[in-house]
């Protein structure tokens, strides 16, 4: 290596460590607390957690819709069954739910049977304190002499027959009700729906008839003439056909149109032509025209 070289680092080095120096410390940085974010404070205003429900649970739930009409459906089934064995009095809304079982039932389903579900009940008939309920069947009827006493008038008025289900609704102890009144009852399937219909037997309109006439009634077959036909026929053998019996139907009524009057237009004052219009009042018409003033 050159002296000279060497002369000038040794100069350098000796100067440089001459020369004051400050030590730069390492900060350490501290990391300052940051502001809460969105999802921290969700968590912690997140109440806990509750527990998963079941398929079972929901259906008790006490606020669930289907729980209350179930409620409902059960009780309305009790009212039913306890009028078909002769239980007609009224009960308070604690004592069908102490008949029912079901006395674990929330307030809130109470307060909606007791003031909005069995009160607009159609089978379920209310006290005039609207505190008692019993059930309200189709027909006011408690016994053989009742029931006689509804067909019997059915019959009068023209009303035809009675279902057998709202009498086994309506009447209590039907059944025997039914066996014991058999000879006055006459049963008849409708043909449509397969259910029975109850008439009553009027005795004083059973009369013989002849072979012969039955003969000749089954004998006429009026199938496929038509109605307009068989009209022509009785008049002209001097026999009237039924009319004007059946129910009427109600013939739509036209909508009458409403006619507009003429309105007659109001003359006009011409009173852009007033400075040119004269007035004639004071003249006088002769015969032969109008004289000048």
């Amino acid at each position: 290596m050159d002296p000279a070289l060497l002369k000038e680092f040794k100069v350098f080095k000796k100067s440089a460590l001459e020369l004051p120096t400050v030590e730069k410390k390492s900060k350490v940085e501290t990391a300052a607390p940051s502001a809460p974010s969105k999802d921290d404070w969700k968590k912690k205003m997140r109440p806990p957690s509750a527990p998963k429900l079941d398929a079972n649970t929901y259906k008790t739930m006490a606020g669930s819709s289907q729980y209350r009409f179930g409620v409902l459906a059960k009780i309305v089934k009790h009212m039913r069954t306890r009028h078909q064995d002769g239980d007609d009095h009224p009960l308070t809304l604690e004592e069908i739910l102490d008949e029912t079982n079901q006395l674990d039932i929330g307030q809130s389903v109470k307060t909606w049977l007791a003031g909005e579900a069995l009160i607009n009940n159609p089978k379920i008939e209310v006290t005039s304190d609207n505190q008692r309920f019993c059930f309200k069947p189709v027909y006011k009827i408690k016994d053989g002499k009742s029931l006689l006493r509804l067909l019997k008038q059915h019959d009068l008025k023209g009303l035809g027959g009675i279902l057998l289900d709202d009498v086994q609704e309506s009447l209590p102890h039907c059944e025997k009700v039914l066996r014991n009144r058999a000879n006055e009852i006459i049963f008849i399937t409708r043909a449509m729906d397969k259910k029975k219909v109850l008439y009553y037997n009027d005795r004083t309109a059973n009369f013989t008839v002849d072979e012969e006439f039955q003969k000749l009634w089954r004998s006429a077959t009026v199938d496929a003439m038509e109605d307009s036909k068989i009209d022509e026929y009785l008049e002209k053998q001097g026999i009237r056909s039924m009319q004007d019996h059946g129910p009427k139907k109600p013939v739509p009524k036209r909508k009458k149109v409403p006619i507009k009057k003429r309105q007659f237009k109001k003359p006009r004052d011409n009173e852009h032509l007033a400075d040119v219009l004269e007035n004639y009042e004071d003249n006088t018409l002769t015969t032969k025209g109008v004289n000048p003033p």
